[in-house]
């Protein structure tokens, strides 16, 4: 599974036409295969920052995403109301039954601290 979240920040004088593109974006995006989640929310401490977090059920049907016509015609409109750049984190969430050539079948080692002195009062 991929997630992404990403930080909008938005114009002031564009909050509702910001709100409504969102709203476009999301209800086009949510129709896509692979799409386990879509939704933007406006911050609670800064109402003028918009964030997103979406939910793919893989890389490849996240990249079918970014070439979607919806896509596409966010991305043109999405300028008119920002108030600075996106930022954006993308996260994989990979399980040990999924193909991984790396996986062996035991859990990862944990380093261990080095031993510390040992404080007596």
């Amino acid at each position: 599974m991929i997630i992404i979240h990403g930080i909008f920040p938005i114009k002031a004088e564009a909050h509702e036409d910001a709100l409504e593109l969102m709203r476009q974006m999301t209800k086009a995006s949510r129709r896509e295969d692979g799409c386990i989640s879509y939704e933007f929310f406006v911050g609670l401490t800064d109402p003028s920052v918009l964030l997103l977090f979406q939910e793919w059920e893989s890389a490849e049907a996240l990249q079918c995403h970014y070439e979607t016509k919806h896509m596409e015609t966010f991305l043109r409109r999405l300028p008119r109301v920002l108030d600075g750049d996106v930022a954006t984190r993308r996260y994989e969430i990979r399980t040990p039954d999924e193909d991984d050539d790396d996986y062996d079948g035991e859990p990862p080692r944990r380093r261990r601290p080095p031993p510390r002195e040992k404080i007596i009062h």
